[in-house]
């Protein structure tokens, strides 16, 4: 009599290894492990489990053939052995913080906008209402290309190409890497991440800007939080201010800059035809390792590109 089963061969990526036995003129070959154990036509589950730590999970009517070729009922005892932990991916911090700021400006109704890294002059700096000897522009400061390319030093420089498309009125914002020839510490870098966002409509004013930073700062931050407005310059926004959150949950309620803000420079409106007696509007930009540093506690952001999965791990 010839018992026949599938045999499963032993796959190291399964969270259970599983092998089979088959049973041969009564013996029990394990042929994952090449080796024949004496039994009658029912092998000792038990002593191979004891033995070699399988873990029997079923036993299961399969199909035995005799001599003459004629199928007859027969048994298939099938066992598994503990395979490796496989390793599961999780989104890193930053992007976990990414997703969680497209979710809330997409809910407050704005466009989503990819631009590119590599950026142009004209869009990086000169319709940006930047006067030509801001020493932005330097060589020591930025990393240009050619004369006409860079790597964008802010993600603001979206807003050209966004009037390129969009007409008033319109809600719009965009989040990406950007470029900085800084030296290194613990709180600067030469590459971070930034989202930008800004709307054009009638009427647009402070009040508006302030009341959308505030349901931002809340959805990231909590409910308890308060936003603070200070004077500050910025080339494409006039006012500008820098803003400023509080709340009991970080550094024991103390105000912690968050970024610059401002009501959309009229010159750039009419760069691009906008009618500034009819139409207003607000932008704002932060760095995003900013978010996570803050509601975690993390006092270094060149942990966040340091690929430790010790530190990464923590935020799966």
């Amino acid at each position: 009599m010839l018992l026949v089963g599938a045999v499963r061969v032993l796959d190291p990526h399964r969270k259970h290894a599983a092998i089979a036995i088959d049973v041969l003129d009564g013996q029990a070959v394990d042929r994952t492990r090449r080796i024949r154990v004496r039994s009658g036509a029912r092998p000792d589950v038990t002593r191979l489990v004891s033995q070699r730590q399988f873990r029997a999970v079923r036993v299961q009517p399969r199909t035995q053939i005799d001599r003459t070729g004629v199928e007859q009922p027969g048994d298939v005892r099938v066992m598994t052995m503990p395979g490796r932990k496989p390793q599961v991916g999780y989104p890193h911090v930053l992007q976990q913080t990414m997703d969680k700021i497209k979710s809330v400006f997409i809910g407050l109704g704005f466009e989503y906008f990819e631009t590119p890294d590599l950026e142009s002059f004209h869009y990086n700096f000169e319709v940006l209402n930047y006067p030509p000897d801001h020493p932005a522009m330097d060589d020591q400061d930025t990393f240009y290309i050619d004369d006409d390319h860079l790597l964008r030093t802010q993600s603001t420089a979206f807003q050209g190409r966004v009037f390129k498309q969009r007409k008033p009125p319109f809600r719009a914002f965009t989040i990406g890497r950007n470029y900085r020839n800084e030296a290194v510490d613990r709180t600067h870098g030469h590459t971070f991440h930034q989202v930008d966002c800004f709307m054009v409509d009638e009427g647009v004013s402070m009040a508006h800007l302030k009341g959308t930073l505030g349901l931002f700062a809340r959805a990231m931050f909590g409910e308890d939080v308060n936003v603070r407005f200070r004077p500050d310059f910025f080339p494409f926004v006039e006012p500008g201010v820098d803003y400023a959150i509080s709340t009991p949950k970080l550094f024991n309620g103390r105000w912690v800059e968050l970024g610059g803000a401002g009501l959309v420079h009229p010159n750039i409106l009419r760069r691009y035809g906008v009618d500034t007696e009819k139409y207003s509007g607000f932008a704002f930009g932060l760095g995003v390792e900013r978010i996570p540093m803050m509601a975690y506690g993390v006092d270094d952001l060149r942990h966040f590109m340091d690929n430790d999965l010790r530190f990464l791990r923590q935020f799966a």
